[in-house]
């Protein structure tokens, strides 16, 4: 999905390409497609549903129309699509059409969540939340299509729902002890929505806390006589305790003294030390700031997603200082555990790499600089991860050999974090994994580095499933929970839910549908996590892993492939495979045979076995002995279980099918 497209409902109907541009979508019905299909929140929109919602009296030739619209609309939003290639975010679908934005891609539902999220949060990080959400609204929500019938139960929502957050944020501020300042918004509120009984009470409590009882009182019988002038209604209960509450001078309309926990209280003041104390453009900040990011990175997905954007600034803000050493210092402190070996974002990392090869060179020599030396190493063996640059495994062995001659646990940690990243260039490396994972695991425990202690368990829960030895692989996948429970890290959860899918799936006492929905389930806890590395393509390929795995063993038959699903980096193979569902045999072996070799990932193995089920249907002697050549190395272990996600079964069962089919054993 080209995830750089937003699109905006706010308002009137628009979208905005990655650069934040403007998207032009051409005309009215142009917009009210895609107003409709947002509107439908993924779900597929027939054809003939569209036709109506768009015309009172729909024009002969309509649904060629919508095709039309459609079709301009691809183009508009996905430029650069090579020509006959499938839409990945407007998909066909059945009888219709559906918009496959991903939580973030639309600014109402990233409102829906911010609203949420603030529910949960202390009352000054709430109402900051609830003012950026809120400052996303440009007007009516879809403001342009306000008489459609299909758009008004959605507009009303919307609405409403923008309403609650602006009460939300008001009682964050009176939470906060902030009432004067939250009197003139209220009294505008109530005077555009006098049915809002709500916003009369919060008016009523923001005048009381500011010591303005007269004041409250008079609001609240300005809200009894407008309630019933306008709307015949007397105040509900609500409104009706608060001026008894007013009048009685309750106690409990009171802001208490110390909202927060002890914590919250603790990080205001230091926080307000701090910057008090430390100078604004003083380099201590930039050093402390990636140690907040780095703690940030691992506490959830909008936290992972935040750092990453955060970290390119404060590389780029210490650059500016023209000091190799704080720069060196700044890029190498982010050593935030990696379990995945695909990048979340290629050229974030490409641009963390340049800048850490930059300043490597004008480090002072001597052994003094040796722990930034082999910290900007590991750095760069992480963000090279899947790219097959020799620079990869060449700075993780340079970072790891320095790390051994230092006495600093954890630089050895992080450097193993890079060796660990750069061990997938071929297949059959679980060993050299697992290894890696143990002593990460043993390292940390004695040091009390529980982040890299987690990592480690992760590293052999993968390592211990592509050897089949899921006893194991338990008992890791059971001591990472407990880290991630006791030390507040909710991203592990993400991988041992999905281990438990595959753990369902290779123990084969699972159905086809009782793995394929696990594996549904395990997805949906991915969303939002921030990780777009692990979970573009993932469904598709596990789903097809069951699939495969379903057949008698070593039976052969197509499953059925379909590339309108989103199959992210994982498209190109299954590409010769939906070739052959639709009887194009010629087009598949071009295919097959212009594939290139696997990313040096967790899906090593499993790009190979896919490889071969498209040779053995289409007989394909050179790519048979190809992907046998690199299959071989992993005799004896689970294709794709390294991943610690999903299974294509046992490597030596497409050995032996990828032999019998070569006439050789």
């Amino acid at each position: 999905m080209p995830v750089g497209v937003v699109f905006g409902v706010l308002g009137p109907v628009t979208a905005w390409d990655a650069a934040g541009e403007p998207i032009a979508l051409k005309g009215p019905r142009h917009r009210a497609v895609l107003a409709r299909l947002i509107v439908a929140r993924r779900r597929v929109v027939p054809v003939g549903l569209l036709v109506e919602d768009l015309w009172d009296v729909p024009p002969e030739g309509a649904v060629g129309a919508v095709r039309t619209f459609v079709a301009a609309l691809r183009r508009a939003l996905e430029p650069g699509r090579p020509p006959r290639t499938p839409s990945r975010l407007l998909v066909t679908e059945g009888p219709g059409y559906a918009l496959r934005a991903g939580p973030g891609q639309v600014d109402a539902w990233r409102f829906e969540e911010a609203v949420s999220d603030a529910a949960d949060l202390p009352p000054d990080r709430a109402q900051a939340r609830l003012d950026e959400a809120l400052g996303w609204w440009r007007g009516p929500a879809y403001a342009d299509f306000a008489d459609e019938p299909w758009a008004r139960a959605e507009r009303s929502r919307l609405a409403e729902l923008r309403l609650h957050a602006v009460e939300r944020r008001a009682q964050a501020r009176l939470d906060a002890g902030l009432a004067a300042e939250t009197v003139p918004d209220l009294d505008a509120h109530v005077s555009e929505h006098p049915w809002r009984e709500s916003g009369w009470r919060l008016l009523a409590l923001a005048l009381y806390r500011t010591g303005r009882q007269a004041d409250a009182l008079a609001v609240l019988r300005r809200a009894r006589d407008i309630l019933a002038g306008q709307l015949g209604l007397d105040p509900g209960p609500e409104l009706r305790r608060m001026e008894a509450d007013v009048l009685a001078q309750a106690p409990g309309l009171d802001r208490p003294a110390e909202p927060e926990s002890a914590a919250a209280r603790l990080w205001t003041r230091a926080a307000a030390d701090y910057d008090r104390t430390v100078a604004t453009g003083a380099r201590t900040r930039l050093e402390s700031t990636v140690g907040l990011l780095r703690d940030l990175a691992v506490r959830g997905g909008g936290g992972l997603e935040a750092a990453r954007g955060h970290r390119l600034a404060a590389v780029a803000a210490a650059e500016e200082f023209g000091d190799p050493e704080l720069t060196a210092r700044v890029i190498g402190a982010y050593d935030v555990p990696a379990n995945w070996t695909r990048s979340d974002d290629p050229e974030a990392a490409r641009q963390i790499v340049a800048a850490a090869e930059r300043v490597l060179p004008r480090l002072p020599p001597g052994p003094a600089h040796d722990a930034t030396r082999a910290r900007l190493l590991a750095t760069i063996a992480l963000e090279m991860r899947g790219t097959r640059s020799p620079r990869g495994p060449e700075a993780a062995a340079e970072a790891e050999a320095m790390a051994r001659d230092l006495d600093d646990p954890a630089v050895l940690a992080f450097a193993l974090n890079g060796a660990y990243m750069q061990s997938c260039t071929r297949a059959g490396l679980a060993a050299r994994r697992d290894a890696i994972g143990a002593e990460l695991v043993d390292l940390s425990a004695r040091h009390g580095m529980v982040t890299f202690e987690v990592l480690g368990h992760l590293v052999r829960l993968q390592a211990r499933s592509a050897l089949g030895d899921f006893t194991s692989a338990d008992g890791h996948a059971a001591a990472a929970d407990r880290l991630a429970e006791r030390h507040e890290l909710p991203l592990v959860g993400v991988f041992t839910r999905w281990y438990a899918a595959l753990r369902d799936a290779a123990s084969g006492r699972a159905t086809v549908a009782e793995t394929e929905a696990a594996y549904r389930a395990a997805a949906a806890h991915l969303e939002g996590a921030g990780m777009p590395g692990l979970s573009e393509g993932l469904l598709p390929l596990a789903l097809l892993s069951a699939r495969l795995n379903s057949r008698p063993t070593g039976g052969q038959g197509l499953v059925s492939v379909d590339l309108e699903d989103d199959w992210g980096p994982y498209r190109p193979w299954a590409e010769p495979l939906a070739l052959l569902n639709a009887d194009r045999g010629e087009e598949a072996r071009t295919a097959l045979r212009a594939l290139p070799q696997p990313p040096a990932d967790l899906m090593y193995e499993a790009m190979c076995c896919l490889e071969a089920e498209a040779a053995l249907e289409l007989g394909d002697e050179p790519v048979l002995r190809r992907a046998r050549d690199r299959l071989r190395p992993a005799a004896g272990e689970l294709a794709g279980a390294g991943s610690g996600l999903l299974t294509l079964g046992p490597v030596d069962t497409w050995l032996t099918r990828l032999d019998a089919a070569l006439h050789e054993t």
